[in-house]
């Protein structure tokens, strides 16, 4: 890599990392074309690496554009992957400060804690079945960095995915005995149904998005371990939260969970 490069990239990355408290920023296309995945992933790493030195810790991964009607939208044709946080938790029935998000959206996934590590860069989602410890319903608050959600493909992986908080059941249920492709969620927001759909949204089956990521993350020598979190990916439309938003989501057979966008008070 040039150096040029490096500091474009440097930039970029210190950039998102400002925006977080400092409010969004304009796309990245002076650094990084809208299609540019190699780019965007090393400005992810350069702020992982950040957050790491900083005390924060990896918990897991997050499985995005699991959509093909995403995909299409952004001109790629694969999903993107971000970092999990241990500080990107929220407890289950807990609530968000609506001052941690910036332009905070909410969808509704199936999760996975893994019972061991996961090195095979040519796992697949039967061999990864036999990994999994418990699958949870679970939603992901998404946020972006970027100026009124104007991303590019490039813009949400550098961003991480677009990642911000996520919440999982407490309690979790065995795979075995699971259909994942029919399991059918719906997510309320205020008690309004706000989004429905099934498992099989997920890349056709959520297994198909968390061995996509396993051998993906597998690929860079920074391989899922024991214990982590694999959020792989929307069953249904996402929903724009405002402050005092309760959202709450049931996925059949695996299980439900909320959250709050602050008091509501």
């Amino acid at each position: 890599m040039t150096s040029d490069r490096n500091e474009s990239l440097q930039a970029a990355a210190r950039q998102l990392r400002e925006a977080y408290t400092q409010g969004p920023i304009a796309p990245l296309r002076d650094v990084l074309d809208p299609v540019d995945g190699e780019g965007a992933y090393l400005v992810q790493a350069i702020n992982t690496e950040h957050w790491k030195a900083s005390g924060r810790r990896v918990v897991g991964r997050k499985a995005g554009l699991t959509s093909e009607v995403v995909q299409k939208q952004l001109g790629v044709d694969q999903p993107d992957y971000g970092v999990l946080f241990d500080d990107m938790r929220i407890a289950d029935g807990g609530v968000l400060d609506p001052s941690r998000v910036i332009q905070p959206k909410v969808e509704a996934e199936i999760a996975f804690i893994l019972s061991r590590d996961v090195t095979d860069p040519d796992i697949g989602p039967a061999d990864l079945a036999g990994a999994v410890a418990s699958v949870h319903a679970a939603l992901e608050i998404v946020d972006s960095r970027i100026a009124d959600w104007k991303i590019a493909f490039a813009d949400t992986v550098a961003d991480n995915g677009s990642s911000a908080f996520f919440v999982l059941a407490e309690q979790g249920v065995p795979l075995a005995g699971l259909d994942l492709e029919t399991a059918a969620m719906t997510m309320s927001v205020n008690a309004q149904t706000a989004s429905t759909g099934l498992g099989s949204a997920a890349l056709g089956n959520p297994l198909n998005a968390a061995a996509w990521l396993a051998r993906t993350v597998a690929d860079t020598g920074d391989p899922l371990k024991a214990g982590d979190i694999l959020l792989a990916g929307a069953l249904g439309p996402m929903a724009v939260l405002a402050p005092g938003d309760t959202v709450h989501t049931s996925i059949e057979g695996i299980g439900s969970c909320s959250f709050a966008l602050g008091s509501g008070a």
